[in-house]
């Protein structure tokens, strides 16, 4: 009977109290926080790097083929929608679509992107931005394909 009462006595002993599963239950909360917390800021930083891509690589092409073809590049009234439609003007020379999809893709914050033809900070050829996540164009969280570092 000493056996049973002391293996009983010992096995309460290696149980974990009340206290203990709370603090290590705090504990994982707070790490399952600041996880969450991180993820955010990762899916934060790949949105402003996709719109960067777009307006700085991924029309780049388009944006060239279509000037190769047509002369020059899409008027600021024609817009992106030249590159899937042929503009009023010179649309006998329009091989498009210069735009695979059929559509223009929003940017990442659900916009469309803007365009200005010729451009206001790319002279002689052509600016193309992402308003950002702020949904307000001309302010500083613009995502545009001209060169953001500052002059020396």
């Amino acid at each position: 009977m000493h056996t049973q009462r002391s293996y009983s006595h010992r096995s309460a002993l290696r149980a974990f109290t009340m206290m203990e599963l709370l603090v290590v239950l705090a504990i994982l909360g707070l790490l399952a926080g600041l996880a969450i917390s991180n993820v955010t800021g990762i899916f934060g930083g790949a949105q402003a790097s996709t719109a960067e891509l777009f307006v700085k690589e991924s029309m780049k092409t388009s944006l060239f083929t279509y000037r190769m073809t047509m002369g020059d590049y899409p008027s600021t009234g024609d817009g992106l929608q030249a590159m899937l439609t042929a503009p009023g003007t010179k649309a006998e020379r329009w091989r498009g679509p210069y735009i695979e999809g059929g559509k223009i893709p929003l940017d990442p914050w659900g916009e469309p992107y803007q365009y200005a033809y010729p451009g206001n900070k790319n002279k002689g050829t052509y600016d193309l931005w992402s308003k950002g996540p702020d949904k307000q164009s001309g302010t500083a969280d613009d995502i545009g394909n001209w060169d953001n570092t500052p002059a020396k």
